[in-house]
């Protein structure tokens, strides 16, 4: 871990529990902070995977030992500690008093515990905060200021590297995350707008509403609270905090960039702009950073055009709230959808149905989008697999004159997939096979 002294944890316990995405890399970095470490997955593959991990950390189920002594149970996010039902290590830790931390709480303290005053910007909400996190690391980036991003986006926080005074740690903060941390105060936080998302992890949208509230936990006068007015539960929170700046979709931002379409572009935009302005950013910059951003993966991601139809990749659309986001940028297409449903379905996109030549449904919940679209008259087919699907809203983006074929599901994606980066390249692949055979 770059810069980060190996004796700044020496003394310190901690159990790390899930070795994937972040566990792993968080083993590695405390073990080379000096921490004494010991690491384990329930899944005998994963644990196989970690056999890479330095000497010094012990392999084994930390749930089991006859003493909890750690100083901390550094958990994967996508591991509860509370709801639907803890986990018997989060049952031990709680019991004897340990405290529950994510990778990013740790990252806070090692940068402080390194004499460093490097600055933390936070960026939460239920949509759209890869792309804020993504854009503000660029406006900074192009300032000419060091930067490191990631956390839910991106490297793992304990994979960053340790900055400067001047630095900024740009940090996409799920409410998983959210929930687990103690120390942190980020100098710039952004909570973007509130939908019904995880609620079996939070118990009900109260809950929900409250671990990403959590984001402006210990923020001292003269630190930046954004949050995106556009939803009625964001605004109330907006009404609850003091000295918030406001941010919507109606918002003009600074210069238009080919990678942000859509009011929901718009408001992001605003989120970044408002953010590297409190860094220092002159607008000069921001507008040409806006101009720049090249964009991410699977969000509203341009693929080929073949025969004046647009293949564009928006897979991160994981719920009906994010898919609207890419369908209000499209007056006519056909739409990929399905997988495994979020409460609620596509039910809330009826506005928007008109827009849609045809949808081929994939996946689990396909039946279930089927009637829905049945319902209001939307034509359909349900196909099963992208194999299928591409070909299919291809020939029909032809026979109905749409300029858009748009993968953006409104479901997750492990019914076919590891992840909704998978599904995006896929989608992307046979995209690209389709235009060479064209």
């Amino acid at each position: 871990m770059s810069g980060f002294a190996p004796t700044l944890f020496r003394g310190k316990r901690f159990a790390v529990v899930g070795l994937g995405k972040n566990g792993l890399p968080a083993a590695h970095a405390l073990a080379a902070m000096g921490a004494e470490v010991v690491a384990w997955d329930d899944k005998p593959e994963a644990r196989v995977a970690a056999a890479g991990l330095p000497a010094g950390v012990d392999i084994r189920d930390p749930a089991a030992q006859a003493v909890f002594d750690f100083d901390a149970l550094v958990l994967s996010p996508g591991i509860p500690h509370r709801l639907p039902k803890p986990h018997a290590v989060a049952e031990r830790a709680v019991a004897a008093g340990v405290k529950v931390l994510c990778d990013v709480e740790l990252l806070f303290q090692a940068v402080r515990a390194s004499g460093s005053q490097a600055r933390f910007a936070g960026i939460t909400g239920t949509n759209g905060k890869s792309t804020t996190t993504a854009l503000l690391a660029h406006i900074l980036q192009r300032a000419g200021l060091p930067v490191a991003a990631g956390a839910n986006l991106g490297p793992a926080a304990l994979s960053l590297p340790l900055l400067p005074d001047n630095g900024v740690y740009v940090l996409e903060m799920s409410s998983y995350m959210l929930e687990r941390i103690a120390t942190i105060r980020f100098n710039a936080a952004a909570m973007l707008n509130l939908s019904a998302d995880h609620i079996d992890r939070h118990g009900d949208m109260a809950g929900y509403v409250e671990a990403k509230r959590a984001i402006f936990d210990r923020q001292q006068p003269g630190d930046l609270a954004v949050i995106g007015v556009d939803d009625s539960l964001s605004r109330t929170m907006a009404d609850e905090l003091p000295g918030v700046v406001r941010v919507s979709g109606t918002q003009a931002p600074l210069a238009d960039g080919l990678a942000l379409p859509g009011a929901h572009n718009a408001q992001n935009a605003a989120a970044a702009t408002a953010m590297a302005r409190f860094f220092g950013v002159p607008d000069a910059v921001i507008a040409d950073a806006l101009r720049t951003y090249p964009g991410l993966p699977h969000r509203q991601q341009r693929i080929v055009t073949i025969g004046g139809v647009a293949f564009i990749n928006d897979s991160k659309a994981t719920n009906a709230d994010a898919a609207e986001r890419a369908l209000v940028c499209y007056d006519r297409l056909i739409w990929i959808a399905g997988g495994m449903a979020k409460e609620g379905g596509i039910e809330p996109l009826a506005p928007l149905f008109p827009r849609i030549a045809k949808a081929l449904l994939i996946g689990r919940d396909a039946p279930q989008f089927a009637a829905t679209l049945s319902h209001h008259k939307v034509p359909f087919e349900i196909v099963g697999t992208l194999e299928s699907a591409v070909p299919a809203a291809f020939a029909a983006a032809k026979a109905t004159d749409a300029p858009v074929v748009l993968l953006s599901p409104a479901c997750a994606s492990w019914d076919q997939f590891t992840g909704y980066d998978q599904r995006g390249e896929r989608f992307a692949d046979l995209a690209r096979a389709l235009e060479g055979n064209a």
